[in-house]
């Protein structure tokens, strides 16, 4: 049995392996942010026996890890307390927390993705800020969906940049001249910027779904700041315009102080109200046919064009948007919708 420890910082990440007997088992690996692949061919490489900790701040990473077979567990702050501002805890220490008692961690469901234990608490979170998000949807600066009176959409795709998918998401919109809603991660977008200056050449928008994808009720005010502003940072430089303001939760995770300090921080919430669970793979006829099913006036859709294998997704928007066109819909930016929701 080997225990390895995934972190996560500024610019990339950092790897720790222990042995069964608690000890190093390599030298620490470092890698960058565009350096994911090399990673998960690191701790394959280790063979059977292999545990992976991750730690709850970072949501795109499991789903990488787990298609490639590996076996990932969570730890929560319970479990590694101390994180600092920003970043996670050292790799070392969620090896050890492995080590220590693997029992204590989450091992996760690629079927329920980094969420696996504590949908419970999401939805309780949700539940708990219904108010304010009420509050922040009427000041017009939070929206599930656009007017229902118009048949017009918007697709939206979370977690990229991350090559080759967004690369391919980009080439089928070009191919149907079809614009989107791109909420990029900032360790993606910064590794990434020549995808972000594409996605503005064709005229699509993009939005801050924070640095690491973390769940946002177990953040400080601060540490959310920091999310939020490194983030825009990464894009603005990435993509030679501002910073953006619209801004999606990670699993859309919120409650009442998470909300209140998004409005502090002068970010528009994105929510949406089609969702095909894309991320977990059901296939890609049955992607589009959830969200034609789904679909209505004004709707915002929800898809993934990193965090995971997304050629599903990528089969699937040929479909679906020759299925919406066929249903007289027009594709435009959540900021259209947004702008006529005022």
């Amino acid at each position: 049995m080997l225990y390895s420890g995934v972190s996560w910082g500024a610019d990339g990440y950092e790897v720790e392996v222990l042995d069964v007997d608690g000890r190093a088992a390599l030298p620490p690996a470092r890698f960058g942010a565009g350096q994911m692949e090399s990673l998960i061919g690191h701790l394959t490489s280790l063979g059977d026996g292999l545990v992976t900790v991750v730690e709850s701040t970072i949501g795109i990473l499991d789903g990488r890890m787990m298609s490639a077979g590996l076996d990932v567990y969570r730890a929560d702050p319970q479990i590694v307390p101390g994180r600092p501002a920003f970043g996670s805890v050292p790799a070392g220490r969620l090896a050890r927390a492995a080590y220590r008692d693997l029992a204590a961690l989450t091992r996760l469901d690629p079927g329920r993705g980094t969420q696996t234990g504590r949908e419970g608490d999401l939805e309780a979170g949700i539940a708990d800020g219904a108010a304010a998000l009420a509050a922040l949807a009427a000041a017009g600066r939070c929206l599930s969906h656009g007017p229902r009176e118009r048949r017009e959409v918007a697709l939206t795709f979370d977690d990229g940049p991350q090559p080759p998918y967004t690369g391919q998401v980009l080439d089928v919109l070009e191919r149907y001249g079809v614009r989107a809603t791109f909420f990029c991660v900032g360790l993606n977008a910064g590794a990434h910027a020549e995808e972000i200056a594409r996605m503005r050449e064709q005229g699509h928008a993009v939005g801050n779904h924070t640095w690491s994808h973390p769940f946002l009720p177990e953040l400080s005010r601060a540490q959310l700041a920091e999310q939020i502003e490194r983030t825009g940072a990464a894009i603005a430089g990435a993509g030679g315009g501002r910073a953006p303001v619209l801004f999606r939760p990670p699993y859309g995770s919120r409650n009442a102080e998470v909300m209140g300090w998004l409005r502090e921080l002068g970010t528009t919430v994105v929510l949406w109200d089609v969702e095909p669970f894309d991320w977990a793979m059901p296939g890609a006829r049955e992607i589009a046919e959830i969200v034609l099913g789904q679909v209505r006036p004004g709707s915002i859709i929800l898809l993934h064009d990193g965090g995971g294998d997304r050629s599903q997704t990528v089969g699937s928007l040929a479909p679906m948007i020759e299925g919406l066109l066929d249903r007289g819909y027009r594709f435009v930016l959540v900021d259209e919708l947004q702008r006529v929701t005022r």
